[in-house]
């Protein structure tokens, strides 16, 4: 997968800003919040999948562990 890179104008809180200061070196901050980034997408889209599971769910539809492994994995390839 190719990486580009967008620069992106955005607010962060004050606290986070100094604490991101102290703990990272000029040079690697842009790598440490694109790996918070990642990690909270992914955390996003698995609860939104599996959000739509539940609620497919409640509906009566039934699925076995090979379709919900399958749509786990259909998710996490697409993005």
């Amino acid at each position: 997968m190719k990486s580009t890179a967008k620069k992106l104008n955005f607010v962060i809180e004050e606290e986070v800003r100094k604490e991101l200061e102290v703990l990272v070196p000029p040079g690697q901050r842009s790598r440490v919040v694109n790996q918070a980034l990642r990690k909270e997408l992914e955390r996003i889209r698995k609860t939104q999948t599996l959000e739509r599971l539940h609620h497919l769910r409640r509906e009566g539809r039934q699925f076995s562990s090979q379709e919900i492994i399958s749509t786990l994995s259909k998710e996490r390839l697409s993005h």
